[in-house]
């Protein structure tokens, strides 16, 4: 759990690049008086230099917590602190520590990139000497673009430049929210080639994202949050663990009409003539097990796969699998 003041590492630095504490939400109802609960109550931490999923529903809070750390829409009650930096009380260091790719294509199409990265550079405050234009330009792949308009280039290219502004001021902390929807394969490798590489560097990456094969890859860390409240937040290796499961599919060598005695114990599933699925507990059953009781009933094994827990599994165990419209 968050404490009271975030805790300091060794350098000086504090320990967590992002802090919330009780951070609730609510909306103002238009009809009924209740009004909406956006957030209730999450208290969350971020460890300093993590690559951090944020994961949940459609509706589930996400856009709001991110709008929140960057200013755009105030909370109700609780604390937020961006690198030890309190989101009201010291509002210009926690921006300047914060740099937000969003979901919109918000670009205006009359700038080109060069003239957009220069002008959000001002927004920061950034003297002519402190700007690296081109090389964020260079870093996101559209330095050969510097000069178009921005109008012209391609929705690829759009997201990317994105990137480039979220970047401009070096934050300490980068928020990508679904920085891969609609993008095409290629593209997405690229730009998490870019992200992986900055959080190397030391840069906190916080992700969103309905890729839940893409956060179990690429985050070392997720929370998982739903109806407006953190229901989960781990490790990546310890979330997935929660569902102890195997799934192992063999192919036989030869057709059979009746699963063997000797397999029976082994939650097996007869799929076809010579094709047989076993599920079972990992923590308690050993596939060799499994292997052997194939070979004492005198069955041979022509092709054999298996499926491990994932990401997908948890996530729909702790949300129900539900998706609800806005955020």
């Amino acid at each position: 759990m968050p404490s009271d003041k975030s805790a300091a590492a060794p350098d000086g630095a504090p320990e967590f690049a992002v802090e919330t504490v009780g951070l609730s939400k609510t909306y103002a109802s238009s009809g009924d008086g209740q009004g909406t609960e956006a957030l209730k109550d999450v208290s969350l931490c971020i460890p300093r230099g993590s690559f951090f999923g944020l994961l949940g529903p459609n509706g589930a809070g996400k856009s709001t917590l991110i709008n929140i750390l960057a200013g755009l829409i105030i909370k109700n009650s609780g604390e937020a602190r961006i690198c030890g930096h309190d989101i009201e009380k010291d509002m210009r260091q926690a921006r300047l520590s914060i740099g937000i790719v969003p979901q919109e294509l918000n670009i205006d199409p009359y700038f080109t990139p060069r003239e957009l990265l220069e002008v959000q550079a001002g927004f920061y405050g950034l003297r002519k000497s402190e700007r690296r234009t081109t090389e964020v330009l260079d870093a996101v792949g559209l330095a050969d673009k510097a000069d178009a308009y921005a109008r012209s280039l391609s929705g690829g290219m759009r997201r990317r430049l994105l990137v480039a502004k979220a970047m401009v001021h070096s934050p300490p902390v980068l928020v990508l929210d679904e920085p891969s929807a609609g993008v095409d394969v290629d593209l997405r490798r690229r730009i998490w080639d870019r992200v992986k590489e900055m959080n190397r560097q030391g840069t906190t990456v916080l992700l969103t994202t309905h890729y839940l094969e893409e956060a179990q890859a690429l985050c070392d860390t997720i929370a998982i949050i739903d109806h407006g409240r953190l229901i989960a937040s781990e490790s990546t290796e310890s979330l997935v663990r929660r569902i102890d499961t195997k799934e192992m599919t063999v192919t036989l060598d030869r057709e059979i009409t009746e699963v063997p005695a000797g397999l029976k114990p082994y939650n097996v599933e007869f799929k076809t003539g010579r094709e047989l699925k076993f599920s079972y507990p990992p923590s308690k059953t050993h596939s060799g097990k499994i292997l052997e009781a194939l070979s004492a009933a005198g069955l041979g094994i022509v092709d054999l796969t298996t499926r491990e827990a994932e990401l997908e599994d948890i996530f729909l165990s702790l949300t129900g699998g539900t998706e609800r419209d806005g955020e």
